[in-house]
C-alpha cells in the first residue's frame, strides 16, 4: 500500500531540482494564505459586509414605512433620508414592475444584498444592478403604482478596510514566493552549471579548468569532478602517446617486410605474405582510429543532409539507394559524424549486396536508417555487437577480416554528440542500423 503510494507522489513531483525545491516552500506558504483567507472571508470579510447590507436593507424597509405614513410629508421624508442616509431617492411611475433580474452569483455583495432583500420584501419586489455604476448600487424596491430608485453608495454594503486587509495578506505572501523563486535560483544554477560541464566533458569536449559556486555540498561535487575530469585526461594522453609509440614501432619493421616481399620471385608466396602484412596495417590503423578519435574536434553548423549525398556519391554504387530530407541541418563535429556513417556504409556494402539510407527530422530529433539486405545479426547479439573487438561465432563477422571495431567506433561517435544508436532488421531483410541524434 505504501509502495504504491510513494510510487504515485513520485510520479506527480517534478522532476527538476528547482521546481521540487520550490514546491516545499510555495505549498506552505500557499496552504496557509488558504486558510488565512477562509478564515478572514467568513469572519471578517462576510460578517462585516452582512452586517453592513443588513442596516442598508432596514433604512430602506424604515423610509417605505415612513413614507406610507400619510402623517408625514412626503417630499420631506425623501429630503431627510437623502441628506442624513445618503440615499438619493426617486420615485418612478411604472405600472408594470417588470427588470431582468442580472445578479452575479459569485459577487459577496449580490449574494448577500439578495438575501437580506428577500427577507424584508418578497423575492418580486426588488430589483439591483451592482455593475452599472462603480461607486453606486441601483436598488430599486416595488411601491404602488410603481418603484422607488435608490442610488446608494457602494461603501454603504462593503467594507474598504476589509478589502484592504485582504491585501496586506496577499502582497506578502506574493513578496514571499517571489524571494523564494529568486533564492531557489541561485541556489540551482551551480548545479546546472555541473550538470551541464559533466554533459559537455561526457561528450568530449574540451572544458576548462572548472571552478564550482554554492553550498558547500555542491562546491565539494564540482572540486571532486574537476578531480575525476583531470585524471582522465591524464590517461587518455598517456594512453594516446603510448599508442602513437607503438604504432610508430610496428609501422616500421611492416614496411620493411613490404620491402623484403617485393624481392620475393615466388609471386603466390610474395602474394600471400603481402595480403598479411596489408591486413596487418589495416588492423592497426583500425586500433588507433579507435583510440584516437578526435573529441577535440570543435562543433559546427553544417548540412548532414548535403554530407551525406557526398560520402554516397564517392562509393560510386548503383546499388545504394538513398531518401534524404533537404537541408537538414545539426550542431555537431562534422569529421566524427563522417567517419561514422563511413563506417556503417562500408559495413553494409560489404555484407551486403543492396543498401538503403535513408534521413528524416522529426520533432526535436532527426534518425540516419541505414538497411542492407546481408545475412544480418541476431537479436539477442545486438547489444554485444558494440563493444570493443567484439566477434559473432555465426555471422556475417566471420565472413570477412574484422577487427570488431566499426559498430563500437560508431555508437561513441553518436553517444558523444548526444545520440543513439538502435539495431533491428531491416526491411530487406538484412540489418538495419537507426541512428538518432538530438536537432
Amino acid at each position: 500500500m505504501f509502495y504504491g503510494l510513494n510510487k504515485v507522489i513520485k510520479n506527480l513531483l517534478p522532476k527538476r531540482l528547482f521546481y521540487r525545491a520550490l514546491l516545499i516552500v510555495a505549498v506552505p506558504v500557499i496552504v496557509l494564505q488558504v486558510i488565512i483567507t477562509v478564515v478572514f472571508f467568513d469572519s471578517l470579510w462576510i460578517k462585516t459586509n452582512k452586517g453592513m447590507t443588513r442596516a442598508l436593507v432596514n433604512e430602506v424597509k424604515t423610509f417605505i414605512e415612513a413614507y406610507n405614513n400619510d402623517e408625514y410629508d412626503k417630499n420631506e421624508i425623501i429630503n431627510l433620508f437623502s441628506i442624513y442616509q445618503d440615499l438619493n431617492i426617486e420615485f418612478v411611475e411604472d405600472q408594470n414592475f417588470n427588470f431582468n433580474y442580472n445578479e452575479r452569483w459569485f459577487s459577496p455583495i449580490d449574494r448577500t444584498l439578495r438575501r437580506e432583500l428577500k427577507s424584508r420584501f418578497g423575492s418580486e419586489e426588488f430589483w439591483f444592478n451592482t455593475k452599472n455604476y462603480k461607486e453606486l448600487i441601483d436598488l430599486r424596491i416595488k411601491y404602488k403604482s410603481g418603484y422607488f430608485k435608490f442610488l446608494v453608495p457602494r461603501d454603504r454594503v462593503s467594507s474598504s478596510s476589509a478589502r484592504l486587509f485582504g491585501l496586506w495578506i496577499t502582497v506578502p505572501a506574493l513578496i514571499m514566493v517571489i524571494i523564494s523563486l529568486i533564492f531557489l535560483k541561485n541556489q540551482t544554477r551551480p548545479i546546472t552549471a555541473l550538470a551541464k560541464a559533466a554533459e559537455r566533458f561526457g561528450k568530449g569536449e574540451e572544458i576548462e579548468e572548472f571552478k564550482p559556486s554554492g553550498a558547500a555540498e555542491i562546491r565539494q561535487a564540482g572540486l571532486e569532478f574537476d578531480k575525476m575530469r583531470k585524471r582522465i585526461n591524464r590517461h587518455l594522453n598517456q594512453r594516446s602517446e603510448m599508442l602513437s609509440g607503438i604504432s610508430h614501432d610496428l609501422r616500421t619493421p611492416l614496411t620493411r617486410m613490404k620491402l623484403q616481399t617485393a624481392f620475393i620471385k615466388e609471386n603466390d608466396i610474395s602474394q600471400k605474405l603481402t595480403e598479411d602484412i596489408n591486413e596487418m596495417e589495416k588492423m592497426l590503423n583500425e586500433y588507433l582510429q579507435f583510440t584516437n578519435l578526435s573529441y577535440k574536434e570543435k562543433d559546427e553548423l553544417f548540412n548532414l543532409s548535403q554530407l551525406i549525398a557526398e560520402i554516397i556519391e564517392r562509393y560510386n554504387n548503383k546499388n545504394i539507394s538513398k531518401n534524404l530530407s533537404p537541408r537538414v541541418y545539426i550542431n555537431g563535429r562534422k569529421n566524427l559524424i563522417k567517419r561514422c556513417i563511413n563506417n556503417l556504409i562500408d559495413n553494409s556494402i560489404k555484407y551486403g549486396n543492396k543498401v538503403n539510407i535513408e534521413l528524416a527530422k522529426k520533432n526535436t530529433n532527426l534518425f540516419i536508417k541505414i538497411e542492407d539486405d546481408g545475412p544480418g545479426i541476431p537479436e539477442n547479439e545486438y547489444d554485444n555487437v558494440f563493444k570493443p573487438f567484439y566477434k559473432i561465432n555465426k555471422s556475417r563477422a566471420d565472413s570477412k577480416s574484422s577487427v570488431g571495431l566499426g559498430l563500437s567506433i560508431a555508437s561513441d561517435i553518436i553517444r558523444s554528440h548526444g545520440g543513439y544508436i538502435k539495431l533491428e532488421k531491416s526491411s530487406l531483410n538484412g540489418l538495419g542500423v537507426k541512428i538518432f541524434l538530438p536537432v
